[in-house]
């Protein structure tokens, strides 16, 4: 995982196209199910926020297609570890999954940018730190020897989300992360993502916040993908499931951004599955009003990350 010097990250470097040579040269494959290329891998690594639900509904589908792969027969174990950009650590995740109907037999075990988050600001004991969030993030900070305390008095920022996802957009903040940027100090994002999907509804997420505090020439550490320590200790922990180390050959990542799943996937060197029915569902085309995944071709092409395989959603 990350070190105690919170060494800076730049997300525009990890999507430039040189840092990913592959090239869609040829067709990227449409799967109807998972069924059709799970025997090939021993360890998912499946998102969470738009694969397993929408934020307000479980997927039932999904699920059920991941105790398929957990069940599979044969010699070789089959482990699911959901690796999601929650701010908040895995076990709340886990209840909120509960809540929704994801069954547990679904996955072995879960891995959040909020657990890394937690293991970061560990490494800095006594920290005074400004918290840009909603109040139900704060058990990220539960057990750590820090003090929550106003802008003037911080020596470091985390930040989990927007206060009011529902009305305030990045611009918001932009006062105040001006200040703290000319302080030097350092922001660690919780949560990667841009936006998530909730229902038909797109919500800005602590990435934007991150984004806006990089331009303006602020440091940036983030927890979570697409960055390589939260692929480093997901393999780890699907290791320590199985029993024995994982060969990353036989490793899926299934996602629904590209930015982040897949971007993560290539950057780590892991085949990627994209699930179209997600934050990108209007981009490719399955709408509400357009049922069936159409020609991602053009779309892709677009991308400076390429998944090894898309399918519409995540089925057996």
């Amino acid at each position: 995982m990350q070190g105690s010097a919170l060494h800076p990250q730049k997300v525009p470097d990890l999507l430039k196209p040189e840092k990913f040579p592959r090239t869609i040269m040829t067709a990227i494959p449409t799967l109807n199910g998972l069924a059709e290329i799970a025997d090939r891998y021993d360890l998912i690594l499946c998102d969470v926020w738009g694969v397993l639900h929408d934020g307000q509904k479980a997927h039932t589908a999904a699920g059920e297609a991941l105790i398929r792969f957990r069940t599979l027969s044969g010699d070789r174990p089959r482990r699911v570890v959901l690796v999601s950009n929650a701010p908040r650590p895995g076990d709340g995740v886990g209840r909120i999954l509960d809540r929704f109907g994801v069954p547990r037999e679904a996955y072995d075990a879960i891995l959040t940018s909020g657990d890394l988050t937690h293991d970061l600001i560990a490494a800095r004991p006594g920290a005074r730190i400004r918290h840009l969030g909603p109040e139900r993030d704060l058990g990220i900070f539960q057990g750590l020897d820090l003090s929550l305390v106003p802008e003037a008095e911080a020596d470091l920022i985390v930040c989990t989300g927007l206060f009011d996802d529902r009305s305030e957009t990045a611009d918001d903040y932009r006062p105040e992360l001006e200040r703290l940027a000319a302080r030097g100090l350092t922001l660690i994002c919780a949560n990667p993502d841009l936006v998530v999907e909730s229902g038909n509804r797109l919500i800005p997420c602590a990435g934007l916040i991150a984004a806006a505090y990089a331009e303006i020439g602020g440091a940036v550490v983030y927890a979570g993908k697409p960055h390589r320590p939260v692929y480093e200790a997901a393999l780890a922990k699907g290791g320590e499931l199985a029993g024995a180390p994982v060969d990353p050959a036989r490793v899926l990542a299934i996602g629904d951004a590209i930015r982040t799943d897949i971007a993560g996937a290539n950057g780590f060197g892991i085949a990627s599955l994209l699930v179209a029915r997600g934050i990108h569902a209007e981009e490719l085309g399955v709408t509400a009003e357009h049922h069936r995944l159409g020609d991602v071709a053009d779309w892709l092409g677009q991308q400076a990350v390429h998944p090894d395989a898309v399918i519409e959603r995540l089925v057996w």
